[in-house]
């Protein structure tokens, strides 16, 4: 009998080819996974249970998300119906965008600077005190002595109200309240516009802070809750001064001081 003899290292190989056929052949195998839409009850109960010896297992699939369907207009929010939005999803909410408002009013001018109260130079043969109202340049002058005054920018009536002549103080009032002579009534009714009766002094009040009483006269000089009308021609033939101004006036005048109105 004749012995063949192998290679040691030939007969390692094959001993481990052995050995990993048969673990290859004896480990369990990899679980099974179902579709989600095959999980029914009888299914579902071996979720990840794998068999007593260990060999088998199952594992559901995720279950897809159901399917997107169209719905209603009713049953959108009115951020999610904004158009807006739905167009462009960056878009600010309706709730968050600026909505237009009323238009607003254009802005009225401001006070010129030209009729802040200044100390000039003025010769005038009236005596100091006297107050003289140069109409047609919008001014006030408070005659002081050695050829100065003290210049007031003013309002004055508009056209078919102005007036000349030269009166007294004959009252002065802080504060005045305000009773539109029926004249004055009837005529701004015509225009669409409704007078009180009777103001109480304020702030709202038109005839303003304070005011001087001409003669017997319907006009005074007095302050205006519109200091942007100073230097116009918009009265009802009263002289109007900014409010700081009139007090001004007011504590430099006495009843009984000569108004020259020209």
């Amino acid at each position: 009998m004749r012995l063949v003899r192998f290679p040691f290292a030939l007969l390692v190989v094959a001993a481990s080819a052995a050995a990993a056929g048969a673990q290859s052949r004896y480990s369990p195998p990899p679980a099974a996974v179902l579709s989600a839409d095959l999980a029914s009850p009888w299914i579902l109960q071996l979720r990840n249970r794998p068999s007593p010896d260990g060999r088998y297992a199952v594992e559901i699939a995720r279950p897809l998300p159901p399917a997107r369907r169209a719905l209603p207009a009713s049953a959108f929010t009115p951020l999610q119906a904004d158009p807006v939005r739905r167009a462009n999803p960056r878009a600010e909410p309706v709730s968050l965008r600026r909505q237009p408002g009323p238009a607003r009013p254009a802005p009225r001018p401001g006070f010129d600077p030209k009729y802040e109260m200044q100390i000039v130079d003025y010769a005038t043969a009236e005596q100091p005190g006297t107050i003289i109202v140069d109409t047609a340049a919008r001014f006030l002058y408070l005659v002081e002595a050695d050829g100065k005054a003290r210049r007031y920018g003013i309002g004055v009536g508009r056209e078919g109200f102005e007036w000349s002549g030269s009166h007294r103080i004959t009252r002065k009032a802080e504060w005045p309240g305000w009773t539109p002579p029926k004249e004055m009534i009837a005529r701004e009714a015509a225009r669409g516009k409704a007078l009180p009766a009777h103001m109480e002094g304020g702030p709202d009040n038109p005839l303003g802070a304070r005011a001087l009483y001409i003669g017997d006269t319907l006009y005074r000089i007095h302050g205006t809750n519109q200091p942007w009308s100073i230097g116009q021609a918009v009265s009802s033939g009263c002289i109007r001064m900014r409010n700081e101004d009139v007090i001004d006036l007011y504590e430099r005048v006495r009843v009984g001081s000569r108004v020259v109105v020209s």
